[in-house]
């Protein structure tokens, strides 16, 4: 399924537990439609010591599905929806609250 969410977008949590919280997109996975946010959705993992890791207790964040997270609006900083606009052959992403461009 494509997504209208990218890589370095700004977004934010619309519901669950960390709903409010926004951040910068890490990483997207289309195929499990899910996406991971910088400072969202921590989880506490412990790691095994190898030759190259010392191990211990790591903190880091695990996906979140991409439903629950909406792009932020340039204009307001409030949740928007994604559009897109075709001028001379060139597609552009845009703000459904304010039209201006992500």
């Amino acid at each position: 399924m494509k997504s209208k969410i990218k890589k370095g977008d700004q977004v934010v949590v619309i519901t669950g537990r960390d709903k409010g919280m926004s951040g910068q997109v890490l990483s997207v996975q289309p195929t499990q439609s899910r996406v991971t946010v910088q400072g969202v959705n921590m989880v506490t993992r412990h790691r095994r010591a190898t030759q190259t890791n010392p191990g211990g207790i790591e903190r880091m964040e695990a996906s979140i599905h991409i439903s629950n997270v909406a792009l932020i609006d340039p204009e307001s900083n409030k949740p928007t929806r994604a559009g897109y606009l075709v001028e001379d052959e060139k597609k552009q992403r845009i703000s459904r609250r304010s039209g201006k461009a992500i």
